[in-house]
């Protein structure tokens, strides 16, 4: 996640800088998953519980017989991805006043692309990019924000099986849809703002803030804070669903949220026609009744540890105050009540690993503000939502020790 609670970036020495981005760019992955690579051949079973915890989403397998070969694939994919992106932004001009720093930053910005995490590096975070480079990023948070097993399929020639994949459309159509109702909020009401995109780079902040929210990646090239409700009611719901299973991004995933509909209209149809006996598929294979009920108890914690933490968070003593942002090179500086929605908000990007929220904790915002407790609140939200909950719960549970 790219929440931060430093101030002023601009004081963080660069060893510090690449410290913190190549973190997680191995977190991304899922630092587990890196230690398979050293795992002896005939330990195949821890293999697997290691990659099942490292793996977001609800399911998780093999693409090749031997674990530790699949481990091995899956970080040469990673690691090929974010050398690409790295090369892809080289050919790019500098950042202006940083012209000595060219390799540094897009060696950073690839790290935070790869590992969805977002950590800044820049005041402004992605603002300083040009447009080309942004367009790059924002199509590399989206690509590591797919199931890497796809990736897998298309280099052994299987790519009709990528296009069928059921949670890959739909992870399209969600990125298309979302980029269409934001892009429409901003020219919709340009004109009620203090200043004014052009047509081109209203397409390119839509796009790229809604790769950067749905991947929960967290990098901005300008304060959706001060957007429409509309495009910014769009990111806010796009922090719930994040990227594909089997993907380094946060969030709910895409399949989960496809099982939980599934079975939910499953259950209107039982309830319309008793007698009827509907069977729920994903990707062409039934779904078990234990896997929509495990779905349906992941989002009932989910929204529980969200409601839970946002009420913690009305408690802290920084609640209500008003706060200064320092925004955009083209929204200035303004006010922002510290309220609800801010505490929501932290709560959501926190427990989805996005980083930046809205209000006071917004793009241009960070953490700082909250007091030692809510800050330690805030850091197991975002542990707990990296490890999906469920693996935190059975290391709690008295039975896991019992036999030990």
């Amino acid at each position: 996640t790219g929440a931060s609670i430093i101030t002023d970036i601009t004081v963080i020495s660069h060893s510090t800088l690449f410290w913190r981005s190549f973190s997680h760019w191995i977190g991304g992955m899922g630092i587990l998953v890196f230690i398979l690579i050293f795992i002896p051949e005939s330990d195949e079973g821890s293999s697997m519980h290691l990659l099942r915890a490292e793996s977001p989403g609800p399911q998780v397998g093999k693409i090749v017989s031997k674990m530790k070969v699949t481990t091995r694939i899956l970080y040469l994919i990673y690691l090929g991805m974010t050398v690409l992106e790295v090369i892809i932004l080289m050919f790019d001009a500098p950042i202006p006043g940083y012209e000595n720093e060219k390799f540094f930053f897009s060696l950073l910005a690839s790290f935070g692309c790869a590992g969805t995490g977002g950590f800044g590096f820049l005041p402004g975070s992605m603002e300083l990019f040009s447009p080309f480079s942004q367009y790059v990023m924002a199509t590399f948070m989206l690509l590591f924000g797919a199931n890497f097993s796809l990736y897998y399929l298309i280099l052994i020639g299987k790519v009709r099986e990528v296009l069928r994949s059921e949670e890959l459309r739909v992870y399209g159509a969600v990125i298309a849809v979302s980029v269409a109702l934001v892009f429409f909020g901003l020219m919709s009401q340009l004109q009620s703002f203090s200043y004014a995109y052009s047509g081109e780079e209203a397409f390119r902040h839509s796009y790229f803030q809604v790769a950067s929210i749905l991947t929960t990646t967290g990098f901005t090239t300008t304060d959706y804070h001060t957007w429409p409700l509309l495009s910014s009611g769009v990111l806010l719901l796009l922090m719930f669903i994040g990227g594909m299973a089997g993907s380094t991004a946060g969030g709910m995933k895409v399949s989960r949220v496809v099982i939980a509909l599934k079975g939910l209209f499953n259950n209107i149809r039982k309830l319309i026609n008793p007698r009827s006996v509907p069977k729920a598929k994903l990707e062409g294979k039934n779904l078990s009744q234990n896997t929509i009920s495990g779905v349906f108890a992941f989002i009932t914690l989910y929204l529980f540890i969200l409601m839970g933490v946002t009420f913690l968070l009305c408690l802290d003593p920084a609640c209500g105050h008003t706060v200064t942002i320092s925004s955009s090179q083209n929204v200035g500086t303004y006010e922002v009540a510290h309220g609800y929605l801010t505490n929501f908000s932290a709560s959501l990007a926190c427990i989805s690993n996005v980083g930046p929220a809205f209000e006071a904790v917004g793009p241009y915002a960070n953490y700082a503000l909250y007091s030692g407790f809510s800050k330690i609140l805030l850091t197991l939200t975002m542990l707990v939502g990296r490890l999906e909950i469920l693996p935190v719960l059975v290391l709690f549970s008295t039975k896991t020790w019992k036999n030990r």
